[in-house]
């Protein structure tokens, strides 16, 4: 199962969540695998796929419960990732994609990379004034979506903040934009449409929130996501810029939530993940492994009373026909 703790060597629990996610998905293993090894020692020590593969290795190999990331977490140190630090799940996440992606060396490999993790979206910009229209495709490692409305209520269900994420949003008064056809500001809405999503789709919760004095506060509320998810049963057709084909393969099954527990300021991260072979759920945290049932990952669903409780905040579905 790879079902291995990693040992907390310095405030890693996000670092060690993370790579047990990394680890547990069979796609991404098959990338790692096939990368070419660097041939000077300097190169080895300062490259995070190369030691990534060494410490999955050392995990699959050993008979230990948990094994030392010390050799990765150097590594990542001479990439300038700080240890001793409250780390951001999705913040960590991007940085460790980013270095993954740059120091693979190999094209075809980093496509696949591509394939697996990025979303596409097609961004428009309508002025309401002339009707003029601009469009841009952009790629995203993450689907980051507020848990408050616009009016800051909480929303009640992932397919809530996902409704929100893609609904257009008009542009007026200190937020209208320059018309160049018109010469001036004008109001515009601004909207976000749904064009591809990858085999392995990322979620970001945006849990912690600016207040107006700008303290970073954690969203605790309850929001429940569901195991299974059909995006084509969750957006209008007006949401999505995609061909029936690739509609077709917009049904998730949930892998894996990372967990936040504590404050904005101190807190805690384990995963939950399913393991693809066994389709059994462990938790993972730090040195401990234990398997777990559905009913302890809906435990993520947040409380409102309950702040220093677990809440999700990376949700990780994998599409359904692939696996």
């Amino acid at each position: 199962t790879g079902a291995i703790g990693l040992y907390n060597i310095g405030q890693t629990c996000c670092l060690n969540s993370l790579l047990q996610v990394f680890f547990m998905n069979t796609h991404f293993t098959a990338i790692l695998r096939r990368i070419t090894v660097p041939l000077r020692a300097i190169q080895k020590r300062r490259n995070v796929p190369y030691q990534m593969l060494l410490l999955l290795e050392k995990m699959q190999c050993g008979k230990q419960k948990a094994v030392f990331p010390i050799d990765l977490a150097s590594c990542l140190s001479m990439n300038r990732v700080k240890f001793f630090v409250q780390h951001d799940a999705a913040q960590l996440f991007l940085t460790l994609w980013n270095l993954i992606k740059k120091q693979m060396n190999m094209p075809e490999l980093v496509k696949e990379l591509d394939d697996l993790y990025t979303v596409c979206v097609q961004e428009h910009m309508a002025c309401q004034k002339c009707s003029s229209e601009t469009k841009r495709n952009s790629n995203m490692l993450t689907l980051p979506l507020q848990v408050l409305d616009s009016d800051s209520y909480a929303l009640r269900s992932l397919e809530d903040c996902l409704q929100s994420f893609f609904t257009p949003e008009l542009l007026t008064d200190d937020n209208m934009c320059f018309c160049e056809q018109c010469g001036k500001k004008t109001p515009f809405l601004q909207s976000v449409k749904l064009v591809h999503l990858p085999q392995t789709l990322t979620i970001h919760l945006k849990r912690f929130h600016f207040k107006e004095s700008l303290d970073i506060h954690k969203l605790s509320h309850y929001l429940p996501f569901p195991q299974e998810l059909d995006f084509n049963e969750v957006l209008t057709k007006d949401q999505c810029q995609a061909d029936d084909d690739e509609k077709a393969a917009w049904n998730y099954e949930l892998f894996a939530v990372v967990a936040h527990s504590g404050s904005s300021s101190c807190g805690h991260y384990c995963a939950y993940i399913r393991s693809l072979t066994e389709q059994k759920w462990y938790c993972f945290n730090d040195s401990e492994v234990c398997q777990v049932s559905w009913d302890d990952v809906k435990c993520t669903y947040g409380h409102s009373n309950l702040h220093w409780g677990q809440t999700a905040y990376l949700l990780s579905y994998m599409r359904k026909h692939t696996q």
